[in-house]
């Protein structure tokens, strides 16, 4: 199993519907908006890492009001 998080910038004022629409999706554990350099941060999870990128172009970049992601898959180092 492969875990990440999803950082999203999106227009402005669209922070929480595109959270809400980013919820729904399959693969999604979590999604909040939050405020920083980010409008929201996402949990993900799927079998690989090719399942990882497929949900992230095929699905959360096509959420209306994103204007940037960024993917930072989770490591072990211990």
């Amino acid at each position: 199993m492969v875990q990440a998080y999803i950082l999203i910038q999106t227009e402005v004022g669209r922070a929480a519907a595109v959270a809400r629409q980013i919820a729904g999706l399959p693969g999604i554990t979590a999604a909040e908006d939050v405020t920083g350099p980010y409008d929201v941060i996402v949990r993900a999870e799927a079998s690989n890492v090719d399942e990882l990128g497929r949900l992230v172009v095929a699905q959360v970049q096509r959420v209306e009001g994103i204007t940037r992601t960024l993917t930072c898959p989770v490591v072990n180092l211990g």
